[in-house]
């Protein structure tokens, strides 16, 4: 479509408008929000930020500001991580808080000379009925695929990472063992489990993976399903979670094997050699996706002395089709956000059941330790 519709005339000059922008805002009519008592206003939240109908997806990142105030950010991966968006959205959004809005709706103080905008145009388009009729079947797929996003958000208020350090544990290492925990609750099984670490001592480091299906992890809840004693169930999760903080410090270290296994399989590629080890080791499917969004990395998110300013954070979809794309957010000492995201067509995937799941073995765990 692009190349025979947006290669000339107008279309070709607004279409580098938008590519050169910095990034995309869209004003939405519609009114999202959080209702203790509708969760499903959040997660319809999130669905939209994430698929939503509005949305350029191939820029940095589109600004969404909606009817009744609220706003929210998708983001392009490949320019950046989730740290970067994170830390960019906190520090304007609590600027906004900390600056204000004179009495008449207008942003307070006066822009710098060198800093005022040119006024909006409108871009100009030439789309006949051919092109239309491309944009309308392009756009059907995507509502394919959004509608088979099944995603739920999980807002875990019974305890947060002040019970872990308790623990005298990592509140990351904590509750990664417990997805593991809650991944064979739902499904019976293992699975290959991603979590990315970031590698930022290095220049220009984005991630790499953590495997955190570890054998210790699997030996914790192997454990606690046939009922093994409160002590040797503790002994075991405590392996578990020394283990995964090994695993997270190394990967961060760049003892990592994921991106050093996928440069040599660029290489062999550039190469022209064929090699099974790492065609077999690459295409393993990831059925347990997941990520830590970092929190408070601005100056103005200290939830103990702004408590309204929480965020409930972003999240993913799922990497494997039968599988789970799980993020979530510590805010604070007591909050915990988990994005839950599966597909619709797979019946033994569901986001509800499996955020239920994650909440019984953080509960489990907790009435292990006693506190």
């Amino acid at each position: 479509i692009v190349f025979a519709y947006f290669s000339k005339g107008f279309n070709k000059h607004s279409l580098a408008l938008i590519e050169q922008s910095l990034f995309v805002a869209v004003l939405d009519d519609s009114e999202p929000g959080y209702d203790a008592n509708n969760p499903d206003m959040l997660d319809n939240y999130a669905k939209t930020m994430l698929c939503g109908k509005n949305i350029w997806y191939d820029k940095s990142f589109t600004l969404v500001c909606f009817g009744n105030g609220k706003i929210g950010i998708n983001a392009e991966h490949s320019w950046a991580d989730a740290t970067i968006i994170s830390h960019l959205a906190e520090e304007c959004f609590n600027w906004d808080i900390e600056l204000g809005y004179t009495p008449d709706g207008n942003c307070r103080g006066a822009p710098r000379d060198d800093m005022i905008l040119p006024p909006p145009r409108r871009l100009r388009w030439d789309i006949n009925n051919e092109a239309i009729d491309l944009i309308s079947i392009a756009r059907e797929e995507a509502m394919v695929m959004r509608q088979d996003l099944d995603l739920h958000i999980l807002k875990h208020d019974a305890f947060g990472k002040g019970l872990m350090k308790k623990c005298k544990m990592s509140p990351d290492a904590f509750i990664q063992t417990a997805l593991q925990f809650a991944y064979f609750k739902n499904q019976g099984k293992f699975s290959l489990t991603y979590e990315s670490s970031m590698t930022r001592l290095f220049r220009s480091g984005r991630t790499e993976t953590v495997r955190s299906c570890s054998s210790e992890s699997c030996a914790f809840v192997k454990a606690m399903v046939d009922g093994k004693p409160a002590e040797e169930c503790k002994a075991l999760m405590t392996a578990a979670v020394e283990r995964h903080t090994t695993l997270f410090k190394e990967s961060m270290c760049g003892l990592g094997v994921d991106r050093h296994m996928f440069c040599l399989y660029v290489v062999s590629k550039y190469l022209g050699e064929e090699s099974p080890f790492l065609q077999e080791v690459l295409s393993e499917p990831w059925r347990l996706s997941t990520s830590q969004t970092p929190y408070g990395q601005g100056t103005h998110t200290d939830v103990r002395k702004f408590p309204d300013r929480i965020s409930a954070g972003g999240g993913f979809g799922p990497v494997a089709d039968d599988g789970y794309g799980v993020s979530y957010i510590i805010a604070g000492e007591d909050n915990i956000f988990f994005h839950v995201s599966c597909k619709n067509a797979y019946p033994t995937t569901n986001s509800k059941k499996f955020a239920a799941d994650i909440k019984e073995a953080m509960s489990d765990i907790r009435k292990l330790f006693g506190v």
